[in-house]
């Protein structure tokens, strides 16, 4: 079998499509930010339930794949963070520890590679800027919108490429 013969992908964000950050912005509301607590405390995210029901809608006719702004290093988290949601077992691309360029790019890159060999037929995501970028390269979107927005995941999304 080839990979076009593979069922469609639908890609899923983690941080706020999937997992509730709001009760670790407090380690982004410091001067300098706290970047380890802030990825400490990401095991302890509360599920979305409008997202993690979107997953496993998508997963009766899709095969799921995971892609973050994480860094490479939170891989053991967040693997069992999806396992304990019951989610489905699915590729998790993430960021390579060094890696600060804005999550728009990073993501983008990784969906134009995903969609040579297979068909994508979703990205759900909350950053307004990567779904704008995504749509503008031919995908189809959903913005996951059941969140409040953070002014300060967005920064660390845009200028400091760290989820």
């Amino acid at each position: 079998m080839t990979d076009s013969d593979k069922r469609p992908i639908a890609v899923f964000d983690l941080d706020n499509t999937l997992a509730d950050t709001a009760h670790r912005q407090r380690f982004l509301e410091r001067a300098p930010r706290d970047w380890d607590g802030f990825f400490a405390a990401a095991p302890h995210d509360p599920p979305i339930p409008e997202g993690i029901a979107l997953v496993l809608e998508s997963a009766e006719e899709c095969e799921i794949v995971y892609l973050t702004g994480r860094p490479e290093r939170c891989r053991r988290d967040t693997l069992a963070w999806l396992a304990a949601q019951g989610l489905p077992e699915g590729h998790v691309h993430m960021r390579r520890n060094d890696d600060r360029r804005p999550a728009r790019r990073t993501k983008l890159e990784i969906l134009k590679r995903l969609a040579r060999t297979r068909e994508v037929r979703v990205l759900v995501d909350d950053d307004e800027l990567v779904c704008a970028d995504a749509r503008r390269a031919g995908f189809t979107v959903v913005r996951a919108h059941w969140t409040a927005p953070s002014a300060e995941l967005k920064v660390a999304q845009e200028r400091e490429g760290r989820t």
